[in-house]
């Protein structure tokens, strides 16, 4: 077993998520300094930076009523985090996975059990986008999230059946309209009272909210969401 293992860090080393230099840790030390963690303040809601911290929340969250009940991200969307997602979601860097999964549970771990879940729920890509994907980078995190904290994964339970434009390229309303119809919800979800929503980035809301509030009509009660990165829009 030993001889299989260091076989295998021979042929497929371990290399840093954001520079993808070998590096026999999982974050390299030059990287590890370069990455900007979301702290406080941030908003209440959302869990976007903003810069007083009198501010209870974004401009996003007080001039808009969401669905979800909060949510919370690891990084602030600019270099190296936005390059390691990239290549996470494009170029079939599945094996960030992991770290991205163990790094939201231990900087999360207490708001999780907070929140209590009864399921973690990726956000789905649509079926072409899968097809020539070969993955929902989504659903990588949530499995690994899902086996280290004991937490039901569920990815069958939420559709998306519109292959709609990007977000960032349409003001607030045309993003609603854009996804107005693009997922569909299964009966099934009503066993679930409390669900955790998984994605990759935050970066206008519009996907979680409209899913939370399709969820909500279902009769889910609570739904929070975990990104590995967010916007910092205020």
């Amino acid at each position: 077993m030993k001889l299989q293992y260091h076989l295998t860090e021979l042929l497929y080393p371990h290399r840093c998520p954001f520079c993808n230099e070998t590096e026999p840790n999982e974050l390299c030390n030059r990287c590890r300094e370069k990455l900007e963690w979301v702290q406080e303040p941030h908003c209440c809601k959302c869990g976007k930076p903003i810069p007083d911290e009198q501010q209870e929340y974004c401009f996003d969250c007080k001039n808009r009523k969401k669905s979800f009940e909060k949510g919370r991200s690891l990084w602030i969307h600019k270099p190296p985090v936005s390059d390691a997602l990239y290549r996470f979601k494009y170029k079939n860097q599945r094996c960030y996975g992991l770290f991205f999964a163990k790094s939201l549970w231990e900087m999360y771990e207490e708001e999780i059990r907070r929140w209590k879940p009864d399921v973690i729920i990726p956000v789905p890509v649509h079926w072409k986008r899968y097809r020539k994907r070969g993955y929902n980078q989504a659903a990588v995190i949530a499995k690994q999230l899902s086996r280290i904290s004991q937490i039901t994964l569920d990815e069958h339970v939420v559709v998306r059946v519109e292959d709609t434009k990007p977000s960032k390229e349409l003001d607030p309303a045309e993003r609603a309209e854009n996804l107005r119809k693009a997922f569909v919800i299964d009966e099934q979800i009503k066993k679930y009272r409390r669900v955790l929503l998984l994605d990759d980035i935050y970066t206008t809301g519009t996907t979680i909210d409209t899913i939370a509030r399709k969820m909500h009509k279902k009769g889910v009660e609570r739904v929070y969401f975990l990104t590995i990165s967010i916007g910092q829009g205020f």
